[in-house]
């Protein structure tokens, strides 16, 4: 009875990291195989988010027994050293820590030198010469990579035990250099804000490994930029009410609302956040500040080109139709609207003749000899504006011209655009960030047209600005609601209606001996589904339709988790479309294996490159030797550096969001009742919107019921339309 209570016994435990079997996504809580010097493996949890397989690892702990994996040992501390097995050697050489050293050139050294490697290269690197095919060049290449690390691997030890992964650890040395142990002791969560992948949760691990606590300043106010930029991102808040993010500060950082508040404090007079002042809401708003800044200054310039009395756009009153087409009410009005307002909106749904009205609009312009501009958000959208007008089009992003040496656009209020009339294709997708870029480059007496259908899906980043636009009354609208491709027999056109009216999309079956370009397919569970959806794509619809399953068919799914979201589909897809056959060149960063060949997306602005949020390209080449890769957008190549393969996911499967402003010529849909989150009409509605010639829905009725049922639209807070009207 006396040893109830007693502590387990503490051991030690020594080896070579032989497999990472297992990691949470927050890292939290990993699992990994040990090789011990005798040769015995051992399985250890805990939180090993920094180690990679074939260093060395030493921990402290207790041995336990699981009811499912048996016995197993958890680390309560631990540290990294430099392996010491052949094996744990040879992976460590192939990490991607050595310019010229891959997996190939290790596995040479390691079989010629065994346990002697480190030693021979720390002091008789001149040895390489016995490894036969090596050559000069890559010796002293080696040499030199070899001792220039020398200094640094300590410090990736030390980087290591803090929980920071080898890819961050160089990122991280790349930026601070030798400071780097002094800058993170000093302020872990500098990090957050230096270096790109490192946010806040990281950070707040980092400092919590280095014994910082809970009410460090440094910790309160990164952690209410993190609130507000999670809200931003995850939810599309522009802003958010002061005291109700108290509360939820409180509850992130797991502290009393006196030190939440310290930590907004501390963040407003640093310049991190801004407070609205009162003018335009009963309530105190908190904002990042580059959003407070975007906002404010985007009302004022819609304001500015919204009060021009001469605008450009009214020489093309009066200019008869002479293209042949017969444009109803509706289009004529919206037409007439651009020499009517120097602000129009042009809304609606599929096949009611936006792009016809585009176009009339770029043909009186050429008549009246106006400078216009065709542009949209995403590369995409802009060249299916192109193709379809016949006008050329392009990106914001390339019509504002970014200047990498001056971190900046070269068309702003300083140096407007020189154009008589803007129209701006797709403008659902515009957030705030990019509306405020956009507007203020315009100049007064300009005549802009803005394009969209304010019934699809918000901006992926924040802020709803056709809705508020819309709202303000501050631009002249015209909601086009006839539909003219119905006609030509578009089950796409014809349902997506439907679902945006709140009906049911017609599920009738298909004949085999017939084809239709929509689909509705029964599935009897999520992994039924998720293989049904391989099949599709990889044979099935290539085989009946003609169609690339690498170029034509988009996978759109509701979420990124689950057994059909977009992270396991990709795995699935790129087992099946691009499957390592050892000839293809692949790298892994992290837990993700990137594979010449890859359908990838890029995940953030990265304007020095020119490839944006959004942008979905084919990784082209893989350069072992220099660790760099180049992916291929349209044409374009561009090429990145190995560390910089945290800002692209494969896209073989992608979220309903992050296709907005695409079109695809296939898409398949997974619809279940596991996504039940998510499934909102207008989300349906902008899936079903994104094929252009096929689309399937895989699922259940129920959760397509739910999904058509579901007219809720997630509230997102913003002071744009109020800032328009006042």
């Amino acid at each position: 009875m006396d040893n109830i209570n007693a502590l387990p016994i503490e051991h030690k435990l020594y080896g070579d990291i032989s497999k990472l079997v297992f990691s949470s996504d927050d890292s939290d809580y990993s699992v990994i195989k040990i090789l011990t010097p005798e040769g015995a493996e051992r399985t250890a949890v805990g939180n090993f988010s920094g180690a990679f397989e074939g260093q060395s690892i030493e921990m402290t702990g207790y041995w336990e027994k699981h009811k499912e994996h048996g016995q197993q040992f958890r680390a309560k501390t631990f540290k990294f050293s430099l392996p010491k097995t052949p094996d744990g050697i040879k992976k460590y050489l192939s990490s991607g820590l050595i310019p010229g050293i891959g997996p190939k050139f290790a596995e040479r050294i390691v079989e010629k030198f065994g346990t002697m490697t480190i030693g021979i290269l720390d002091n008789y690197s001149a040895r390489l010469n016995e490894i036969p095919g090596i050559g000069r060049k890559r010796i002293e290449m080696i040499k030199k990579a070899w001792h220039e690390n020398s200094a640094k691997r300590e410090l990736y030890i030390f980087l290591q035990s803090l929980g920071i992964s080898m890819c961050y650890a160089q990122k991280i040395y790349r930026f601070y250099g030798e400071r780097t142990p002094a800058v993170i002791k000093e302020n872990p969560y500098r990090l957050a804000d230096d270096i790109h992948g490192i946010g806040f949760i990281m950070s707040d691990r980092i400092a919590s490994n280095l014994g910082i606590g809970k009410t460090n300043i440094f910790r309160l106010s990164s952690g209410a930029v993190y609130g507000l930029r999670r809200l931003a991102e995850q939810q599309g808040h522009v802003c958010y009410p002061q005291e109700d993010f108290i509360k939820l500060l409180c509850e992130l950082l797991g502290v009393e609302e006196a030190e939440a508040k310290r930590g907004i404090e501390n963040a407003v007079e640093r310049g991190y956040i801004s407070i609205a002042d009162g003018s335009a809401a009963a309530v105190k708003m908190l904002y990042l500040s580059s959003l407070y800044h975007a906002e404010k200054e985007c009302a004022a310039a819609i304001k500015r080109i919204c009060s021009a009395q001469n605008h450009r756009g009214r020489k093309i009153s009066g200019i008869v139709s002479g293209s042949g087409i017969s444009f109803n009410r509706e289009q004529t009005d919206a037409v007439e609207n651009v020499s009517m307002s120097p602000l129009s909106v042009i809304t609606g749904g599929p096949g009611v003749g936006k792009t016809t009205v585009i176009s009339e609009i770029v043909r009186r312009a050429k008549i009246a000899k106006l400078r216009i501009y065709l542009c949209a958000p995403t590369g995409r959208a802009a060249k299916r504006m192109s193709e379809a007008c016949r006008f050329a089009a392009m990106t914001i992003h390339r019509l504002l011209k970014w200047e990498p040496e001056r971190k900046s656009f070269v068309y702003n209020d300083k140096r407007p655009l020189n154009c008589d009339i803007l129209v701006v294709d797709e403008v659902s997708m515009l957030d705030i960030q990019l509306a405020y870029y956009l507007f203020r480059a315009v100049a007064s007496g300009t005549s802009v047209v803005l394009v969209g259908d304010a019934d699809q899906l918000p901006s992926v980043g924040p802020g709803n600005f056709l809705s508020d636009l819309i709202k303000s009354g501050k631009a002249k609208t015209t909601h086009l609601k006839e539909i003219y491709r119905q006609a030509s027999g578009s089950g796409i056109i014809f349902n997506a209606h439907l679902v945006n009216s709140g009906k049911m999309p017609d599920t009738t079956p298909v004949p085999r001996e017939k084809k239709s370009d929509f689909y509705w397919v029964d599935s009897n569970s999520p992994e039924d589904a998720s293989d049904l959806i391989v099949r599709l794509a990889s044979s099935r619809i290539p085989k009946r339709f003609g169609m690339d399953p690498l170029r034509d068919i988009q996978i759109l799914s509701p979420m990124n988790k689950g057994i059909c979201g977009a992270i396991a589909l990709n795995k699935k897809l790129q087992e099946t479309l691009n499957p390592d056959n050892h000839k293809k060149p692949q790298f892994r960063f992290g837990e993700t294996v990137f594979r010449a060949g890859d359908r990838v997306m890029q995940t953030s602005n990265n304007y020095d490159k020119s490839v944006f949020n959004g942008d979905m390209g084919r990784i082209y080449h893989i350069n072992y030797e220099d660790k760099k890769f180049t992916v291929e957008y349209d044409g374009v190549h561009v090429e990145y550096d190995f560390l910089e393969a945290d800002q692209l996911v494969h896209c073989y499967a992608t979220t309903v969001h992050k296709a907005q402003g695409s079109e695809f010529p296939a898409v398949i849909v997974p619809v279940l009742t596991q996504h039940f989150i998510m499934l909102r009409r207008n989300l349906l509605y902008t899936a079903i919107t994104r094929a252009k010639k096929l689309l399937v829905l895989i699922g259940y009725k129920k959760a397509l019921s739910i999904a058509v049922k579901n007219f809720r639209v997630e509230t997102r807070n913003s002071l744009l339309s109020e800032r328009l009207i006042v």
